[in-house]
């Protein structure tokens, strides 16, 4: 058992890369579901998508620049994010439509200016390294980045905590504090920018919301208080992480691909299984009238 335990879940590790992308994906796991928490409280959830793809013209735009050079294409990417998110809301205040609506019309165009971008730029091998990343391709520099980014995302996630929690809940007493709605979203858009420029070289552009939004919507089944969510959210992004490692190591599957499924397989577990909301815990719901009323 003890042989079984070491060659399936700690032989693994004894290679760089793979201790790499464990530390890689548990300091994403910190950062990222605690913002798809907010996000799916601030009925934003496809907003996480539309700006992981808005990320992308700035990513492609550094990749041609300075070819696979991290800090360039995150920088990129960061700086085409906020920009995407400043226009989308601008176009939301001078016309009157729903910031997602403009989201949504900005993504698209990210989306086909990056894709258009790679590949007048590179070979469908970059395209698809900038589209889906590679987790197991992370060299010491951009575990370096990824944990300085993901880093600053904690600090400044916990310092606005209460004002965003506030907003969430009543944007007009938080004004009658003093406090700006539109400053506190402004940063927390921008944590989200951050963030996926951050995902962006493990997961690619593509799934780098899926470590954020999967795990915060299946903690939605097992609580109903905010510190539950964000807790059960980074335990399950965690276990994701890691397990979907393993399973590209011992099943030689693309590893990007396997933690997004695997926080997949729990989501639809969680809906099935759930303490709240879930299929069961409905069925019981209609099984408790019916038992009371033979009993009567």
């Amino acid at each position: 058992m003890l042989e079984l335990f070491d060659a399936w879940l700690l032989a693994p590790f004894d290679y760089g890369f793979m201790r790499r992308a464990f530390v890689a994906g548990l300091a994403l796991s910190l950062a990222a579901p605690p913002l798809g928490v907010f996000l799916m409280l601030r009925g934003m959830s496809l907003i996480g998508d539309a700006m992981a793809h808005a990320i992308l013209p700035g990513v492609a735009l550094g990749f041609l620049l300075a070819g696979f050079s991290l800090p360039m294409m995150s920088l990129g990417g960061v700086l085409s994010g906020l920009l995407v998110a400043v226009m989308a809301g601008s176009v939301s205040q001078m016309t009157g439509h729903r910031e997602d609506s403009a989201m949504a019309s900005f993504f698209l165009i990210s989306l086909a200016g990056g894709v258009m971008l790679v590949s007048l730029g590179g070979s469908s091998v970059d395209l698809t390294h900038v589209l889906f990343g590679s987790i197991l391709a992370v060299n010491t520099t951009a575990l370096v980045l990824i944990t300085a980014i993901t880093s600053l995302i904690v600090v400044t996630l916990a310092v606005i905590f209460r004002a965003l929690v506030v907003e969430c809940l009543d944007p007009l007493f938080l004004r009658g504090q003093g406090v700006r709605g539109g400053l506190v979203h402004g940063m927390f858009l921008g944590l989200v920018v951050l963030n996926l420029t951050a995902g962006f070289q493990t997961l690619g552009t593509l799934m780098a919301v899926g470590l954020m939004m999967l795990p915060a919507t299946t903690a939605r089944f097992w609580s109903k208080r905010l510190e539950g969510l964000i807790g059960i959210a980074i335990g399950i992004a965690m276990l994701a992480s890691s397990g979907g490692l393993l399973l590209s190591y011992h099943l030689s599957l693309p590893s990007g691909p396997a933690i997004i499924l695997l926080a997949g397989v729990a989501y639809l577990l969680s809906a099935l299984f759930g303490r709240h909301h879930s299929l069961t815990e409905r069925l019981r719901r209609r099984a408790a009238p019916l038992g009371s009323a033979e009993s009567s």
